[in-house]
C-alpha cells in the first residue's frame, strides 16, 4: 500500500541522507576487511567468547543484511518513490541504525569494547522500538506488498541480527573483563541469554506478523549450537532446541495465526 504522494524537498533530503548511511555502514565494513586494520567483526566476537561462542560462518549473514539495506536504500531515495507512512517514521531510525553499526566496526577494529556495547545495544534499539511502534501499519500491509519487501524485511532483518549479536557483544566483554558475575554459572548466564532473545524474537514476530526478525535470530543460535557442540554439548543443546523453537513458532504466528482485521495508523 505504499502511497503515491511525491516526497517534499525535505522529505528528498532524508532520504539521501539514510542513502548515505547505508553506504557508509557497508563501505566501513568492506574497507576494515580488505585493508585489515584492526579486528574484524568475527575476531572480536572471538577475543573472549569462554561464556558464549559463535560459529564464525554464522557472520556471513551481514552480506545478505547489507544487500536488503541496500535496497532499502536506493528504493526510498529515489524520488518515483512516493512518501509514505513507514518511510517517513523509519526513516532517521534506520539511518541511525545504519551509522551506528558501521561506526561499531570502527570500535571493534580499534577493541573500544565499552563502545561497542552502547553501539549495538543503541543500534538495536533505535531500530526496533519504530518498528514495534509501526505494527500496526506493518500488519496492515498486503503480503505482496512492495514495502514489505523493501522497508520491513530489509531493516526487521538487521535489528533481528543486532536482537542476537548485542547479548553476545555484552557477554563477551564482560567475560573477558572478569566482570560477568559469578552468582550464576557462565553457562546459566549463557542459556539465560539464549532463551531471553528466543522470547523476543517470538514477541516481535507475534507483534509485526512477519518471520524477518527471527530468521537471523534462529540463524545465530545455530551458529551457537555449532561453536558450543564439542565445548559446551549442554548449552550447544539449549542453543539448538531455541533456533529450532524460534524459527518453528516465527512461521506459526506469522502463517498460521489469524491476520487482524486493522487499517494502518
Amino acid at each position: 500500500m505504499s502511497s503515491i504522494i511525491r516526497p517534499t524537498a525535505a522529505q528528498q533530503t532524508r532520504r539521501l541522507i539514510v542513502l548515505a548511511c547505508a553506504v557508509f555502514a557497508v563501505v566501513v565494513a568492506q574497507a576494515q576487511m580488505l585493508l585489515g586494520w584492526g579486528q574484524t567483526a568475527g575476531e572480536f566476537a572471538a577475543d573472549s567468547d569462554a561464556t558464549l561462542k559463535v560459529a564464525g560462518y554464522a557472520f556471513a549473514i551481514w552480506g545478505v543484511i547489507y544487500l536488503g539495506l541496500l535496497i532499502y536504500a536506493v528504493r526510498q531515495a529515489l524520488p518515483a518513490t512516493g512518501e509514505s507512512a513507514l518511510l517517513t517514521r523509519l526513516g532517521w531510525p534506520s539511518a541511525a541504525a545504519f551509522l551506528g553499526i558501521g561506526w561499531w566496526i570502527v570500535a571493534a577494529a580499534a577493541d573500544w569494547e565499552a563502545g561497542t556495547v552502547i553501539l549495538i545495544f543503541g543500534s538495536l534499539l533505535v531500530l526496533l522500538v519504530p518498528l514495534l511502534l509501526n505494527a500496526r501499519t506493518i500488519r496492515a500491509l498486503p503480503r505482496t506488498d512492495r514495502e514489505r519487501w523493501t522497508v520491513v524485511w530489509p531493516l526487521a532483518l538487521l535489528a533481528g541480527w543486532l536482537g542476537v549479536a548485542a547479548p553476545v557483544n555484552l557477554l563477551t566483554v564482560l567475560t573477558g573483563n572478569g566482570d560477568l558475575p559469578t552468582v550464576l554459572s557462565p553457562t546459566v548466564w549463557a542459556l539465560l541469554a539464549i532463551v531471553v532473545v528466543m522470547v523476543k524474537a517470538l514477541a516481535v514476530t507475534w507483534t509485526l506478523r512477519t518471520p524477518a526478525y527471527a530468521l537471523p535470530i534462529a540463524w545465530g543460535l545455530l551458529g551457537v549450537f555449532v561453536a558450543e557442540l564439542e565445548r559446551n554439548p549442554a548449552l550447544a543443546g539449549g542453543a539448538m532446541v531455541a533456533s529450532g523453537l524460534t524459527l518453528v513458532g516465527a512461521f506459526i504466528l506469522t502463517f498460521r495465526l489469524k491476520p487482524p482485521v486493522e487499517k494502518p495508523n
